[in-house]
C-alpha cells in the first residue's frame, strides 16, 4: 500500500538541492536517506511532512495520513516546557485528562527516567531532547515517522535502544531516516536513497550493500560515458575524412554523408551523461609531526574521579605508545570524558600533572572536544585561524576554503555555522596544530559519511597516535588497534570492541 508519492520533486535554494526526484513510500518501508551535509536531506523531510513547499513537482499523500516529524533540534517554543508537558501537548486538549496515561506509557517505553520528566527541555542533554521529540510523535499516533539525524547526541546504549524500538514498531509502519550513522542505517533500514542534485539512486537494500551497488552503477555510468564520447569522436574523425574527399572530388553525396555523421556525433555527445561526481564538502586532512619517543604516556594506577571527588575507576598500569590508536569504551557515565580531560590537563600543564600520569616531553597535542566547545561562537572562522596561528588573511582564507568553508562563511560568526561546518573547522584546527598525539572525544559528531571516511583514512595513512571516544561503531572498527574498557571501576584491555558492542545490544 502506497502512503506517499513524490513525483518530479525539486527544491532550489540558490542552487538545486535535488530535482526530478521520484519516490513512493509504501507500508513497511524503512528508508535510509543519505547525502553529504547541506545537500537537502532535512529539506526533503520537511517537504514530505508538508512543512515546506517544493520548487517543482508534486506530493500525493493518502487520505487521513498523519506524519510524525522528528527534527534535529527542539523548536524554540518548546524550550521552556517540561519533558512530560511537551509530550502531553500532542494530545488534543479535550483528551488530555482522560488519555494522559498514554504519555506515561510512551516515556516508559523509551525508558525516560522519572527525574527528567518534569525538567524543562532546555536543561536536558541533546539526547534526551531527541527522545522528547520522538515521544511526541509516538503520542500523536503517527502513521509514518520521519527522523532527522536521530542518533545525534546519543551514546551507544541509547542508539541500540532506538534501534530496538524502531525494529519493534508495527511492520507496516513506514519510517524515513536521514542519518550519517552507517551501522544504525544497516540495523534499521531496508531501502536506501542517495539524494543527489539529479538522478537520485534508490536501492531496496540497507546502507552497506546499497553503497556497494551504487559504486557499481556509478562505475558503469562512467564507462558508458567514456564509450559514448569515444564513439562520437570516431564519427567526427570519419566525417572529417569524408568532408575532405567530398570537397576534392566535388561529391555532394559525400558532403551530405559528412553532415549526417556530424549530426550523429552531436546527438551522441548531447545524450552522453557523465557519471555523478559527489561535490566534496571540503577536505579533511590531518598532520603528524612525529616523535622519537616510543612511550608517549604512562598511567600508573591513576584515579579517575567525579568533579566532587567520587572514584569512577582506576587505570591500573597502562602505556600509550607511538602508533597506538586506542578506543576508550564504556557505558555513559563510566568516566570516559573525565579520563580524556585528565590526559589533556597532564599534557597542557606539566607542572600540575595529575598523580599517576606521566607524559613524554616531546608530545604535541591535537584535541577535539565532542561539543566543539573550543570554538568560540562569537569569533569568525577567519579570526580564529589568524589569531591562533599568526598567519595573514590570504593564507587563512585558502585553508578555510580547502576545508569547505566558502568566502561568505569566513567572516560569519561561528555560532551561525551548521554543525557540519563547525566540525570541518575543528578538523582544520587539528591539522594546523601539527600534533603527534590526538585526543578525540566523539570526533565524528556532525560529520557526514564522506567526512567520517576521510577522517578514518587520514588517521590510518598518517599512522597517527591517538586515544579516542566514539559511539560510531564503523569508525571504531575502522580506526582502533587497541581497546580499553571501563568495567567494574577498572580499565581493562580487550582484543576488540565486539564484546562491548554486544553488551550494549548493538546489531551487526
Amino acid at each position: 500500500m502506497t502512503l506517499i508519492n513524490l513525483r518530479n520533486l525539486g527544491v532550489t535554494l540558490g542552487t538545486p538541492l535535488f530535482s526530478q526526484f521520484d519516490l513512493s513510500v509504501n507500508a513497511g518501508d524503512r528508508i535510509g536517506l543519505v547525502a553529504a551535509n547541506g545537500r537537502g536531506k532535512s529539506t526533503l523531510l520537511r517537504c514530505i511532512a508538508g512543512m515546506v513547499e517544493p520548487s517543482e513537482g508534486a506530493i500525493t499523500r493518502s487520505r487521513g495520513l498523519t506524519i510524525g516529524h522528528v527534527a534535529q533540534d527542539v523548536p524554540s517554543a518548546l524550550a521552556d516546557a517540561p519533558f512530560h508537558a511537551a509530550v502531553l501537548e500532542m494530545l488534543p486538549a479535550e483528551r488530555r485528562a482522560s488519555e494522559g496515561w498514554r504519555v506515561d506509557v510512551a516515556l516508559e517505553t523509551l525508558e525516560v527516567p522519572e527525574a527528567l520528566r518534569q525538567r524543562p527541555l532546555k536543561h536536558l542533554s541533546g539526547g534526551w531532547q531527541r527522545f522528547a521529540m520522538l515521544a511526541r510523535a509516538v503520542v500523536a499516533e503517527a502513521d509514518m515517522l520521519l527522523l532527522d539525524e536521530p542518533t545525534n547526541h546519543l551514546d551507544l546504549a541509547r542508539i541500540c535502544q532506538l534501534e530496538a524500538w524502531l525494529n519493534a514498531l508495527p511492520r507496516d509502519m513506514p519510517v524515513v531516516i536521514a542519518s550519517h550513522d552507517r551501522a544504525f542505517l544497516d540495523a534499521t533500514t531496508n531501502r536506501t536513497v542517495f539524494l543527489r542534485p539529479e538522478r537520485s539512486p534508490i536501492f531496496s537494500l540497507s546502507y552497506t550493500p546499497a553503497r556497494a551497488a551504487l559504486s557499481e552503477v556509478d562505475a558503469s555510468d562512467e564507462r558508458r560515458y567514456r564509450r559514448d564520447l569515444k564513439a562520437a569522436g570516431q564519427l567526427r574523425q570519419h566525417a572529417a575524412k569524408l568532408n575532405n574527399i567530398g570537397i576534392n572530388s566535388g561529391s555532394d553525396l559525400l558532403l551530405q554523408k559528412t553532415k549526417q555523421l556530424k549530426q550523429r556525433a552531436a546527438k551522441l555527445e548531447d545524450a552522453a551523461k557523465p557519471a555523478h561526481l559527489e561535490r566534496s564538502a571540503g577536505a579533511i586532512k590531518l598532520a603528524n609531526r612525529g616523535t622519537h619517543a616510543r612511550v608517549l604516556m604512562a598511567l600508573d594506577d591513576a584515579a579517575v574521579v567525579t568533579p566532587d571527588g567520587g572514584l569512577l575507576f582506576r587505570t591500573g598500569k597502562q602505556f600509550i605508545c607511538k602508533g597506538d590508536r586506542i578506543v576508550l569504551l564504556g557505558p555513559n557515565g563510566a568516566g570516559k570524558t573525565r579520563l580524556v580531560a585528565m590526559l589533556r590537563q597532564a599534557i597542557d600543564n606539566g607542572e600540575a600533572m595529575p598523580a599517576g600520569i606521566k607524559v613524554t616531553q616531546s608530545l604535541a597535542l591535537g584535541y577535539c572536544e565532542q561539543n566543539l566547545a573550543d570554538l568560540s561562537d562569537a569569533e569568525t572562522p577567519l579570526d580564529t585561524i589568524v589569531s591562533r596561528f599568526e598567519v595573514g588573511d590570504q593564507r587563512a582564507r585558502a585553508w578555510l576554503a580547502g576545508a569547505g568553508l566558502s568566502i561568505a562563511m569566513h567572516g560569519r560568526s561561528i555560532g551561525r555555522l551548521s554543525g557540519g561546518q563547525k566540525a570541518r573547522l575543528a578538523m582544520l584546527l587539528l591539522r594546523l596544530a601539527q600534533p603527534n598525539f590526538y585526543l578525540l572525544d566523539e570526533p565524528t559528531n556532525h560529520l557526514d559519511i564522506e567526512g567520517q571516511e576521510a577522517l578514518e583514512d587520514e588517521i590510518l595513512s598518517h599512522e597517527a597516535s591517538c586515544l579516542l571516544v566514539s559511539h560510531d561503531r564503523n569508525f571504531v572498527r575502522a580506526v582502533g588497534n587497541r581497546f580499553w574498557l571501563i568495567e567494574k571501576m577498572k580499565l581493562v584491555e580487550l582484543e576488540g570492541p565486539e564484546r562491548f558492542f554486544d553488551s550494549m545490544g548493538a546489531a551487526g
